[in-house]
């Protein structure tokens, strides 16, 4: 809007409510890294911005109808699915979850708010993969819930949490801890946390000299060495990172518990060359393999990206593989389709976010991705290249080719449904207790 001069910009949300990931996959304690929703607020005010919640495209609103309506499309839908490790008893056992279903589901959103995780079966829980959302859910598991409390986590896993058995995690990760994913910020809380001690890094994977490793690098492998500021001995909780071990299966437990996890086998990895400190070192899986006992597992092996329905339709190459929108890495959504060797992009078609580059980074990474794409739209407006075929874009849509049983939520909505979520904070002495289903949601606008 800043950009092109009289811009209007409509914005489709599947859900009643806006803020998408900053609302639904920034950890509770972790409340200035939702400070961002002020600049969407912001954003929002102007008579310029349209907010239409509630609304599933592809399915109560056709892609062709908004494409038919609007000079251009930006699909900025992130990634609604995670990946699987694909190893037996993944989908069998009971007591394994999806990182991003526990996320979710303490954080209030409404496709999970039925998960009810067993945080009572086990003393241990297993996190494989060693990213920041792992770090995430190590954290909420092993901190002091009463902290918890004045923070939006919703009351149900409050509730949860305060009945959870879980005095230990396990952060599992295939590679060596000169690989690893996660920010110095996120192991550095985990460090710091009140009477949870971490268990000692191997010294043989960590090397000697630090001295010449890179700024991040040093920094990081350095608190790995210094470690908690709990001692082990008053330490009521603990917490560990353990490396070179791959998944295997999901085992069973015995007796009358054949359906509940068990143990978690893993075969030991091993360095392809000499250099295992190589940040971009490979490994290998070795003969040697390692069992943890648990009943309590979370998959935190990444996020994946969808095609839209209606999307093949309009032309728009979607990389199953990859997860993301074939594009020109600036934002332009490209045809790889074309008889001609040289890609071309589709007129009016852009991307950004996650479905543009894939599930990697932090917020402030994808804000700067989202930044580029919205540049590229600028400069092809003012560029008079080929864009779609205009319209009046909601106006025109609203209440003539969209599912009548739908009932799309604007952003003076939105602002109903923000209020008596604080309203049920307050009554709980915390910020504000969410919705966890889009009918309660709805109801507020009757």
């Amino acid at each position: 809007m800043q950009g092109i001069e009289n811009a209007k910009v409509d914005m489709y949300e599947h859900l009643p409510v806006p803020f998408g990931l900053v609302r639904y996959g920034v950890a509770p304690d972790h409340p200035e890294v939702k400070n961002c929703q002020d600049k969407f607020t912001e954003v929002a005010s102007s008579p310029n911005f349209n907010f239409i919640g509630n609304i599933r495209v592809g399915k109560d609103v056709a892609l062709k109808s908004i494409a038919d309506h609007h000079d251009a499309i930006l699909f900025a839908y992130g990634a609604s699915k995670d990946r699987k490790l694909g190893i037996p008893g993944e989908d069998k056992l009971r007591g394994i979850y999806s990182a991003r279903d526990f996320v979710g589901w303490y954080n209030g959103l409404p496709e999970f708010s039925n998960l009810a995780p067993r945080l009572d079966v086990s003393d241990t829980a297993v996190v494989i993969g060693q990213g920041n959302v792992a770090l995430d859910v190590a954290r909420i598991l092993l901190k002091d819930v009463d902290s918890l409390r004045t923070t939006d986590i919703t009351d149900q896993a409050l509730a949860t949490l305060s009945k959870s058995k879980v005095k230990r995690v396990r952060v599992v990760g295939r590679r060596g801890p000169m690989q690893v994913s996660f920010t110095i910020k996120e192991v550095r809380e985990l460090m710091k946390l009140s009477s949870v001690a971490f268990d000692p890094v191997n010294s043989a994977l960590l090397p000697r000299d630090i001295s010449s490793l890179p700024r991040t690098a040093k920094r990081l492998t350095k608190l790995l060495i210094e470690g908690s500021t709990s001692a082990s001995a008053q330490a009521k909780k603990s917490w560990a990172l353990d490396f070179l071990l791959s998944p295997v299966q999901f085992l069973p437990g015995s007796g009358r518990s054949l359906s509940q996890l068990g143990a978690v086998e893993f075969g030991r990895m091993k360095p392809v060359g000499d250099d295992q400190f190589d940040p971009a070192a490979k490994f290998e899986r070795g003969a040697e393999h390692h069992s943890i006992q648990t009943s309590l597992a979370f998959r935190s092996i990444g996020y994946q990206s969808e095609a839209l329905p209606g999307m093949r339709g309009l032309g728009i190459d979607f990389d199953e593989k990859r997860g993301i929108i074939a594009n020109d890495y600036y934002g332009r959504l490209i045809s790889t389709t074309q008889e001609t060797d040289a890609a071309k992009p589709i007129p009016g078609m852009y991307c950004a976010g996650w479905v543009k580059r894939g599930p990697a980074g932090v917020i402030a990474n994808t804000m700067e991705d989202s930044f580029a794409s919205a540049e590229a739209i600028i400069q092809d407006w003012n560029n008079k290249v080929p864009f779609l075929h205009g319209g009046n874009g909601w106006a025109s849509i609203n209440g003539e080719q969209m599912n009548k049983s739908t009932r799309a939520v604007s952003w003076e909505d939105w602002l109903r449904i923000d209020a008596a979520e604080k309203a049920r904070g307050r009554v709980l002495g915390k910020e504000r207790e969410k919705f966890t289903n889009t009918g309660d949601m709805l109801k507020i606008l009757d």
